[in-house]
């Protein structure tokens, strides 16, 4: 069975044909060849798929693609400015050396987009918690935490 969705995908409004039965990660990939949303476990436990819908971070791998009808959603090509520049998060990412392997780095990046949207200022345990859901098998964790957490105070000062 298939159905018309239409969404808006990194600030464009998108209409496509879907198998109902289809993740939003199979949409993202296959439709709008979004290749920064990774499929890993396809189980909503590694983090690798995680997009921004509405604003909030979600597993796009267990998320039905009919259900981002209306919807707003936000994956890492998004970030990135028109002329090509990466985003503060992106570049803390590079700078802090937390991108190893690169594999689960769109899903930290775009969890790390929600959480630094809060405006609000986390303790490193905070932060920890907050990025819980992404596994990394390069065990970069303490570079993705310097990232995250050098962005939070660049922008809290500001």
């Amino acid at each position: 069975m298939f159905k018309e969705i239409t969404c808006s995908i990194n600030g464009k409004e998108c209409t496509k044909v879907i198998d109902v039965r289809a993740s939003l990660t199979d949409m993202l990939r296959n439709q709008y060849h979004l290749t920064s949303v990774k499929k890993g476990c396809e189980v909503g436990e590694c983090g690798a798929c995680t997009v921004l819908i509405d604003g909030e971070a979600y597993n796009s791998c267990i998320y039905l693609a009919v259900w981002a009808e209306g919807k707003s959603i936000w994956t890492l090509e998004g970030l990135m400015s028109p002329d090509g520049e990466l985003s503060d998060i992106q570049q803390a990412f590079i700078d802090e050396a937390a991108i190893q392997c690169g594999f689960c780095t769109p899903g930290f990046v775009m969890t790390t987009v929600e959480i630094l949207n809060q405006k609000k200022l986390y303790t490193r345990d905070e932060l920890r918690k907050l990025l819980s859901g992404h596994l990394c098998r390069c065990t970069g964790y303490q570079n993705v935490l310097n990232a995250v957490e050098k962005v939070m105070k660049d922008r809290l000062n500001q």
